[in-house]
This record gives C-alpha cells, structure tokens and sequence, in this order.
C-alpha cells in the first residue's frame, strides 16, 4: 500500500481511508486535496487507498477527473469514502448501475422487457440475476424491510419474483408472434423476407420446440425472440407455457444462486471478494453465454450452406 504524507500546521493527525465508486471498485489516482489551497496532499493507489498527516480540525477534499467532486470531514479511524462516477454508456452493460438505480423494481422490469417488449436484449441478463443474488439480502429490503433473517428465503423470494416476469414476458412475446404469424405465412417473398425459412423455423419447432425453448433461455439475443418464432410457427399453447415456465425457472434459479452462494464460498474459503472483481466476472458471463450464438452465426450457415449445395447439383 502507498503512503502519503504532507507537512501540516498545528497538531496532526493520520487520516487513511479506502475510496470507492458507487458500483464498490476502488478508484486509484484520486486526488486528496486541502480544500481551504487546494493542494494536492496525497493520491490514492491502485487499491483506493491513501494515508495523509493532517490537522485535527481539517477536511478533505477528493477529485478526479470523470468523478463527483466531494468533500468529507476527517476522522481518525480509517474510513470509506465514496466518489461517484459520472454516467457514461458504457454504465449500460454494468449489472450493478440498474441494481443501485433501480434496485429490484428495474431488475424485474428489464427480465420482463427482455422477451416481452422486445427492446431488451442488449441488456445484461444472465450477468444482471448472477450479480442480484450476490445482492440478494439488499434487494429484498427494498421490498421487506429489514429482510427475512433468512439468506435462503431471500434468494427463493427473488426466484419467485424473476421467474413470473420471466414468464410473462415469454408469454406476451408468443402472444405477439402468434397473432402476426398468419400474416407473414401469407406474405409474399421480399428481399429481407423468405417464407421458406419461416417454414424451416416451423418444422424445427414442431421437432425440438421445447428444447429450443428452455435452451434460449440461456443465450442472449436468442431468448428475446424464441417466444415470438414459437408463436409465428403456431406452436401448440400447452406446450409452449410448459417449456416456458421449466426454462424460465431453470435459468433465474440456477443465475441467482451461482451468484450468491459462489460469493459466500470464495469469501469463506478465500477471502476472495467477488464484489470486488465484479467487472472481470461480468465479462466472462458476457462471453460464455455468447459464444454459442457467435459459432452460430459464423458457422452455423457455412454448414447449411455446404448441406444445401449437393441438392441444389442433383
């Protein structure tokens, strides 16, 4: 840890403390200033840390360029000092900014809008359940007060709660294919639109549409428009709201309690925070569950090209 000192006048006092953003990640190369000259006293390091020699009476204050300007009074005891960081788009695929912004009311809005409004599927599903059930015990104070006194039961709340929105939104998603489905059925071939691959899309479904549809849960992209081809495709309604409910249940269980129960595990065994490299996790969620629709589409259609070639030469 890097120690930084600055003579003062009058009785002194050592000031240390940890500086955080409001998504917990330490913010190194923050500024401590005095704020009566504003002189530099001290730079946090690669940790957020700093410790300063100060008057007992003094404050501080912390800048850093893309960060809220703050000023807090000084203690003697380490304390936390948070610095907000200004919005930037990229805050957008960051679980945690819909989780400290909206806590659990956006949460469950955006698994509803992911399939049943059709605009959220560049939003970070898998990541946004696994990173809520590290936060389970805090959203759930949000609804309850005071929480349940029970780790288990706020995560079983939370699966409740995010598989009805999971589900609905599947459902109006089928809801909206199945009505626009007999237009397209009839609709004239165009240079966007080839019936033929509707009608290939039908005959999957009707083979493996209840895998596909408890399969596309756990891919991104994918999972907003399985429920609307499973109603262009006419799917069978029982079928379809019995592989929606077992997929939805499967997805948000198995995101929320890898989340909270891995964090408990690494913390005890490791002492290894997984709030604190929340970033890195979030970015290896983002690239597991991508792969597969990026093979699929680089080559997935090389393959179907090289299937329909022999038959097109007979």
């Amino acid at each position: 840890m890097g120690v930084f000192t600055n003579l003062v006048r009058g009785q002194e006092k050592t000031v240390s403390g940890k500086i955080t953003d409001q998504y917990e990640l330490p913010v190194a190369g923050a500024e401590i200033r005095n704020p009566g000259t504003d002189e530099i006293v001290a730079t946090t390091d690669t940790a957020g840390r700093f410790s300063i020699a100060t008057a007992a009476a003094d404050s501080i204050k912390i800048t850093k360029l893309g960060y809220e300007t703050v000023a807090y009074n000084t203690t003697g005891a380490e304390t936390a000092y948070v610095l907000e960081r200004e919005f930037a788009w990229s805050d957008l695929l960051n679980p945690l900014f819909y989780i400290r912004n909206g806590g659990l009311w956006l949460m469950l809005f955006i698994v509803f809008a992911e399939t049943g409004l059709m605009i959220g599927f560049f939003l970070p599903g898998d990541s946004l359940l696994f990173v809520a059930g590290i936060y389970s015990k805090s959203l759930i104070d949000t609804l309850l007060p005071g929480g349940t006194g029970s780790d288990f039961i706020d995560v079983l709340i939370l699966i409740v709660l995010v598989s009805i929105c999971g589900i609905v939104g599947n459902m109006l998603g089928y809801w909206f294919g199945k009505k626009s489905g007999p237009f397209l059925f009839t609709r004239k071939d165009t240079l966007l639109f080839k019936r033929k691959h509707l009608l290939r899309a039908k005959e999957f479904y009707d083979k493996h549409g209840g895998q596909a549809i408890v399969f596309a849960r756990f891919l991104p992209i994918v999972r907003t428009f399985a429920p609307i081809i499973a109603g262009i495709v006419q799917m069978d309604r029982k079928k379809f709201m019995f592989y929606n409910v077992v997929g939805c249940v499967a997805w948000v269980s198995s995101m929320l309690l890898a989340g909270h129960y891995l964090d408990k595990f690494f913390l005890r065994n490791f002492n290894f925070d997984l709030k604190q490299h929340l970033e890195l996790i979030v970015l290896g969620i983002v690239v597991v569950t991508t792969l597969p629709v990026v093979y699929k589409l680089f080559f997935g259609k090389k393959a179907v090209v090289e299937e329909e070639t022999p038959a097109k030469n007979i």
